[in-house]
């Protein structure tokens, strides 16, 4: 089944998505950097998805699958589980075509990220911290209520939405030799090498995993998928499991995963902090502590990094240090 929907996803796909979702989402800014250039020893383009709508580029993925339902398909809403970005994107697509957003959230998940989906309309079901809670309270929500399946990150019209944020940074510098995304279930990462490659044959993606959340370095190693049952990481949006679809296309365009720890992610996010100015959250710092790691050599050459969000609650930042009143 994987095999049959991942060879639907194409960079003509990713076009399509780009002219549907059009007008529902932001065109982010690119930013630089003469900083982050001296100490990556490369010339760096930040494409800010932290600033796009709900702040992330899940928005981008969730409005391209809410918009491509029938008038049937979307009369009862759609559901979904998340931990809160695709939550709070879902949400709002589906306040853009009128139609209910029923979201299961495990316990644990970010009190902004929960207060996001709530601002946006979504009607929450919590749930534990599992994922086979997730899942399960999901089906039993598509079951009473009929609403339509969105998934967060396997599902074809979420990955063709998220590609497009590395199809207009590649619109902007045609020329890059890597590009950066995180990855967590795959939807950014995947989609992201389909526009790639569609606007450059010769350049490098390269996936961010957090060392303490590694299936999809494991997967692509080992030439299969590797279940991720404890994950140990800052970085709560990509604590997923790599989805059979995204393995299927990270594999045909020869994609290459690169780990970095706990110390480095928190690190990196600080460095955006105070160099960028810009609120980034722990997902986004792994594309970032992957650029600063003297391994991946990039001396030299252009590079793009996607920063995949910016959802992240200001009075828990890792750096701040408690006072005792």
């Amino acid at each position: 089944m994987a095999t049959k929907e991942f060879s639907s996803v194409k960079f003509e796909t990713i076009l399509e998505a780009r002219d549907r979702i059009k007008g529902y989402v932001s065109r982010t800014a690119v930013v630089t950097s003469t900083t982050f250039n001296r100490l990556s020893g490369a010339q760096v383009f930040f494409k800010c998805e932290n600033l796009q709508k709900t702040g992330s580029f899940k928005v981008r993925g969730a409005h391209n699958a809410v918009l491509c339902l029938s008038d049937i398909e979307a009369a009862a809403g759609v559901v979904t589980h998340s931990s809160g970005n695709h939550a709070a994107a879902l949400s709002l697509a589906a306040k853009s075509r009128g139609i209910p957003a029923y979201i299961v959230m495990p316990h644990g998940s970010p009190e902004t990220k929960i207060a996001s989906v709530e601002r946006l309309g979504g009607i929450i079901t919590m749930c534990e911290p599992t994922l086979a809670a997730r899942e399960a309270a999901c089906e039993a929500l598509k079951l009473k209520k009929g609403a339509a399946l969105v998934h967060p990150y396997n599902d074809v019209r979420v990955i063709a939405g998220q590609g497009t944020a590395a199809l207009e940074l590649m619109e902007d510098y045609p020329d890059l030799d890597v590009l950066i995304a995180p990855v967590g279930g795959g939807g950014l990462l995947s989609g992201s090498a389909i526009a790639a490659h569609g606007k450059s044959s010769r350049i490098s993606v390269i996936g961010a995993e957090p060392l303490g959340a590694s299936d999809a370095f494991e997967s692509m190693a080992k030439g299969q998928l590797v279940p991720l049952t404890s994950p140990v990481t800052i970085a709560d949006g990509l604590r997923a499991s790599l989805g059979p679809i995204a393995f299927e296309l990270l594999k045909e365009h020869q994609v290459a995963i690169t780990t970095v720890s706990e110390e480095a992610i928190v690190a990196a996010m600080k460095l955006v902090f105070e160099v960028l100015k810009l609120v980034i959250e722990p997902s986004a710092a792994v594309g970032v502590a992957a650029l600063l790691d003297s391994k991946l050599n990039l001396s030299g050459k252009k590079v793009g990094v996607i920063l995949c969000g910016g959802n992240v609650d200001l009075d828990k930042l890792p750096w701040i240090k408690r006072l005792k009143i």
